[in-house]
């Protein structure tokens, strides 16, 4: 087998020295890790060094294979313009594996815009590698906002692609954990932060990848990872092989986590199909979703799911709680797959005559007229995921004092009140009303600066 193994690094710039200026000492660990793992890649002798980046190029339906003969960064963005690094690519290589992605219909090759610029999730990688005494080629691939399936896929093609074309291959998936381990650090605080890296620690020193690859994309969101999906395809290289896994730090003193493993291959296993494993839970997962939907969001889900195959809106149906039929409110459907948004449009004020009428009509532009989205397709109504939430009556607040990131949403207004931005409560990655306030202006064409007016809502939130 061709395929020599993996290691997972992380990518914080002031570990170089030039940058760190001394601070690098306080990742004493993560240091002497990296160079213990570049020096095990080393001695496995690889042909070809593929290197998995959050920072190259990045689609929500593509994996981008980075193409050309070669690529050179530096650490200019970084107020380092010296820090110059060169690798040449295994173009053989990534034809071979963009061949094969075609044969299997992946979205993933060498399409798209391409940035010959090294990214620093793929120069840092490349440090200690080449100070350890690495000469030969790499592949550098960027992520998407695709599923855990298709990443997972791409690193099958990896190891196929290798066997087929005899080089000995080492995968370096390049990515930071949480950045959200303390409150004084760049990102602040969030508790999902410690559960995340603490789930992908375990997952690192045992070699679980079904729980790798299942990770719940909630705790993912909130932690604000940057590196779970380069582990996928990291991961799915070692479909049906036994897996020597070896952690050797995990650690996060700025209040991003960095964490380092290495994986060694130990011959054919089929019990470790985790692709298959994966999808089987995943399906058990949407069956249990679809069982314990309320009213308000299988009304959501008939709703698309009908004017998709259907093309056309349905009738209220029978049966409905009182309270969708009796209530008028303002109500936001959201859609999500794969844990990312899928579509989201709502009434701030009622307008058609009941709450199950809101739902209805909101629910088909939420999957159809979101102009951040493409419309929704069958194909993809099986996996979708629903929320409602019920807007109280907007109230005019004085300061934003009055707001509460948790429990408000917002509505900022022009002061002729032709523009304006609403904000839902309690959302992902929203941790406080600075950053509530500054993308409802955003979203309400309104600058930062502009004197507006705010109004607070409360939401009645289904999931």
């Amino acid at each position: 087998m061709s395929f020599l193994g993996a290691c997972v690094v992380p990518h914080p710039p002031l570990i170089l020295p030039e940058i760190g200026h001394g601070e690098e000492q306080e990742i004493s660990a993560t240091i002497e890790a990296y160079n213990a793992t570049a020096g095990w890649v080393v001695d496995k002798q690889p042909d070809l060094v593929v290197i998995t980046s959050p920072h190259a190029t990045i689609y929500a339906d593509y994996l981008q294979i980075s193409s050309g003969s070669a690529g050179r960064g530096s650490f200019a963005n970084f107020g380092h313009p010296e820090l110059t690094f060169e690798a040449k690519y295994d173009e053989a290589f990534v034809v071979e594996v963009e061949k094969m992605a075609r044969d299997i219909d992946l979205p993933a090759g060498t399409l798209g815009k391409q940035n010959n610029e090294l990214d620093h999730g793929t120069m840092i990688p490349l440090y200690f590698l080449q100070k350890a005494g690495y000469k030969g080629n790499i592949v550098r691939i960027g992520l998407s906002g695709l599923s855990n399936i298709y990443h997972y896929a791409l690193g099958v093609l990896l190891r196929e692609a290798a066997d087929k074309l005899k080089r000995r291959l080492v995968i370096v998936a390049s990515g930071d954990l949480s950045h959200k381990l303390k409150a004084e650090g760049p990102y602040g605080y969030a508790e999902e932060g410690p559960r995340f890296d603490q789930r992908m620690a375990e997952c690192f020193a045992t070699g679980d990848f079904l729980k790798l690859l299942t990770t719940p994309a909630k705790l993912a969101n909130r932690a604000a990872e940057c590196g779970l999906r380069s582990f996928w395809i990291m991961a799915g290289a070692f479909d049906c092989l036994g897996v020597d896994a070896k952690l050797l730090s995990c650690e996060g003193p700025f209040g991003v986590g960095y964490g380092i493993a290495q994986f060694t291959p130990t011959g054919r296993d089929e019990s470790r199909n985790i692709c298959e494993q994966a999808a089987r839970q995943h399906k058990a997962d949407m069956k249990l979703i679809r069982q314990q939907e309320d009213a308000y969001l299988r009304l959501a889900r008939l709703s698309l799911e009908s004017y998709v195959r259907e093309h056309k809106t349905i009738d209220i149906p029978d049966g409905l709680p009182a309270e969708l039929l009796n209530t008028r409110a303002g109500a936001f459907v959201s859609i999500k797959k794969a844990g990312e948004l899928r579509g989201c449009i709502g009434t701030i004020l009622p307008v058609r005559d009941n709450l199950a009428a809101e739902i209805i009509a909101n629910a088909v532009s939420a999957g159809t007229a979101d102009p951040r989205f493409s419309a929704v397709t069958a194909e993809e109504l099986d996996e979708l995921v629903y929320d409602v939430d019920v807007l109280s009556s907007p109230e005019p607040i004085d300061t934003p004092a009055q707001l509460d990131v948790k429990r408000y949403g917002v509505i900022v207004a022009s002061e002729d009140g032709l523009r304006r931005g609403l904000l839902l409560p309690d959302l992902e990655g929203v941790d406080t009303v600075e950053e509530q306030i500054s993308i409802a202006r955003r979203k309400g064409n309104i600058s930062p600066t502009e004197p507006v007016k705010l109004l607070r809502f409360e939401v009645t939130r289904h999931e």
